[in-house]
């Protein structure tokens, strides 16, 4: 049976600083081979690269959420602290990036200006980049073009829009993450979605400690659930639920810029 690739995980949260070292001790015993820890805020960044550097299996994506921008408009010194920390050889993306309208804070612009930084930054080092996109379709759309993010690459990860949306990302090359909330009943929008993405363009994530599939909805969420998302996968596509995890393992590799 093929292995798995998380490539989206946060196990840097301190959701599990009770049980970290052994829950990672088992994941390469329960088939999951290699995992990508995501930075969200500097403190965060600091942690990925405290584990990406202690287990081997783990790589690292660095980079300020939208949410977390605010505190990178405060100093520039901190912006040069995420460059340096995402040329370290195992970071593996710029992420996560993006913009998120949930929330009314930080301010709209200042999101799309460091969005706009960052995709900067992962031009000029040479890393794709992991994007955040909450109620925020158009504007990711507009701000991804502009900057040529076709020239970039990467992964809009937890991908929640339409099937629509899905053809502007695919058209510029990018990958899609997904994750538990595809077993969620209510998740029709994205089923649609999912059936309409190529399977070579998918990736498997958990954004974990978040977004549990059935039958663990509300509880913390690891990289050994990962299986209930490719059976639902399997589902959709008609397909075998090996054919679903040879692909996402061929297509996280080439995501990343990894070896298999």
């Amino acid at each position: 049976m093929t292995e798995i690739f998380d490539t989206h995980a946060h196990y840097d949260d301190e959701a599990f600083d009770e049980d970290r070292e052994d829950l990672l001790a088992r994941l390469p015993k329960e088939g999951i081979a290699k995992v990508v820890d995501v930075g969200a805020s500097l403190a965060s960044c600091e942690k990925v690269v405290e584990l990406m550097e202690r287990y081997d299996y783990i790589y690292g994506a660095i980079g300020i959420h939208p949410s977390e921008t605010a505190e990178l408009e405060e100093d520039e010194g901190r912006f040069q602290w995420v460059k340096e920390a995402c040329k370290r050889e195992k970071c593996v993306a710029v992420g996560e990036i993006g913009l998120d309208y949930y929330w009314d804070e930080p301010d709209r612009e200042i999101q799309k200006k460091w969005f706009l930084r960052q995709l900067d930054l992962a031009r000029e080092i040479r890393l794709p980049v992991v994007i955040h996109s909450r109620d925020a379709a158009k504007d990711t759309v507009d701000l991804m073009t502009a900057a040529k993010a076709e020239e970039i690459g990467g992964v809009i990860h937890c991908y929640s829009y339409t099937k629509e949306t899905a053809r502007s990302f695919l058209n510029m090359g990018f990958y899609f993450g997904i994750g538990g909330v595809l077993t969620f009943k209510n998740a029709k929008k994205l089923k649609e979605a999912v059936e309409y993405i190529p399977m070579d363009r998918i990736v498997l994530e958990t954004d974990c400690p978040y977004l549990a599939p059935v039958p663990f909805r509300g509880k913390r969420n690891c990289s050994l659930y990962i299986p209930y998302v490719v059976r639902e996968l399997a589902q959709i596509k008609g397909i075998s639920e090996e054919e679903v995890r040879k692909q996402a393992w061929t297509n996280s590799h080439d995501l990343y810029r990894m070896k298999e």
